[in-house]
C-alpha cells in the first residue's frame, strides 16, 4: 500500500482547490498551479482536506497514487508559501550581478556568464556571493538553481565554484607525481 498516497492533504489558509477530471487546480495568495491526476486516481475535497483515492492495488496505481499526492502537496504549498533555494559563490573574484531579468556571473572565465531568468522565478542577491532563487513551482526552482550551479560546479581540489548553502564537500588531496620513472 502506498503510505504517501493515503495521507490527506490539509490545505493551508487562503488556498482553494478545484477538482477537474484530469487535474487539480490550486489558487492561493502567490498565484495559480495545477497538479495532474493520473488514470485511476480520484480526488475528494471535504472540510479543507484533500484525499486521493486509487481504483485498484496494481503496482502502477500504487506508484501513481503517491506521485499524485506529492505533486498536489507541492502545488498547495507553492501557492501559499512558495519555495526557495540558496546558492553561494566561493572563489576569489567570483561574484554575481542582477541586471534587467538577467543574472551576470563572474566565475573566473574570460567573459562573465549570463543567465536569463525564466518567467515565474525571482532571483535576489543578498550579497554579491549569495543568490536566492524562489518561486511557486518546486520543480522549476530546483531546475533553475541547478542550471546556475552547473555554470561552475564546485572544484573538488580547491572547493571553488557555486554550491548550495549547507552543501558539504569533500576536499581531495592533490595528485602526487611519481618521480624516477
Amino acid at each position: 500500500m502506498s503510505r504517501v498516497g493515503k495521507q490527506p492533504i490539509v490545505l493551508p489558509d487562503g488556498v482553494k482547490a478545484n477538482i477537474l477530471p484530469e487535474r487539480i487546480e490550486f489558487e492561493g495568495p502567490k498565484g495559480k498551479l495545477s497538479s495532474p491526476l493520473f488514470a485511476g486516481i480520484k480526488a475528494e475535497l471535504e472540510n479543507n482536506k484533500l484525499t486521493l483515492l486509487r481504483s485498484d492495488d496494481s503496482k502502477e496505481q500504487r506508484s501513481f497514487h503517491g506521485l499524485s499526492r506529492s505533486l498536489a502537496l507541492n502545488a498547495s504549498v507553492g501557492v501559499s508559501a512558495g519555495f526557495s533555494k540558496k546558492l553561494e559563490i566561493v572563489g576569489v573574484g567570483y561574484r554575481a550581478k542582477l541586471d534587467k531579468g538577467r543574472l551576470e556571473l563572474s566565475l573566473g572565465y574570460s567573459k562573465p556568464m549570463v543567465y536569463k531568468i525564466p518567467e515565474g522565478i525571482d532571483i535576489v542577491l543578498e550579497k554579491p556571493t549569495l543568490i536566492t532563487v524562489s518561486g511557486i513551482d518546486k520543480q522549476q526552482v530546483g531546475q533553475v538553481s541547478e542550471e546556475i550551479r552547473s555554470l561552475r560546479k564546485p572544484d573538488p581540489y580547491k572547493l571553488k565554484g557555486i554550491r548550495y548553502v549547507g552543501e558539504t564537500l569533500i576536499k581531495k588531496e592533490r595528485k602526487a607525481v611519481v618521480a624516477g620513472v
